[in-house]
């Protein structure tokens, strides 16, 4: 098992966890990871500096305002807010960081690492969210295939 293995198995595993990057109209990715997360039973805290609620998902104005059993965060966001975002999850505790492709940045990702928070880049979280259906399972089956699926 690698360690972005180990990091999607931990992430995987806490139930409860904030999402930055849904939008108050709908129509972001953030949004889609959202609704999949609702609906499969995780409780999921939409990061908004403004919105009270998005999908009738009460919004929450930043990490420092989560409450403590957060224990992962899901970042949908540019890499500059990720950036301030992990630093954030770090001092309110939170160990695991899940950020979407383009999400991601170099400093983001070393920084999580130097500060031995699980840090997962380079996926996409539809890939690994049971039952995987649609597109996200015939590329899942393509990484598989390829060898380059987390073993």
């Amino acid at each position: 098992m690698n360690m972005q293995s180990t990091a999607i198995d931990s992430f995987l595993t806490k139930k409860t966890l904030a999402l930055a990057g849904a939008s108050r109209n709908g129509k972001k990715f953030g949004n889609t990871l959202l609704k999949k997360l609702v609906d499969i039973g995780y409780t999921v805290y939409p990061l908004h500096p403004v919105a009270k609620e998005i999908d009738g998902i009460q919004c929450v104005a930043s990490v420092r305002d989560l409450p403590s059993d957060v224990q992962a965060l899901l970042l949908v966001v540019q890499p500059g807010e990720t950036e301030k975002l992990v630093r954030e999850a770090k001092a309110a505790g939170i160990p695991n960081v899940w950020m979407q492709q383009g999400a991601e940045s170099e400093a983001a990702i070393r920084f999580c690492k130097d500060h031995g928070m699980d840090v997962v880049h380079g996926y996409c979280l539809l890939l690994f969210l049971e039952p995987v259906r649609g597109i996200h399972r015939f590329h899942r089956w393509i990484l598989d295939v390829f060898g380059k699926l987390p073993q």
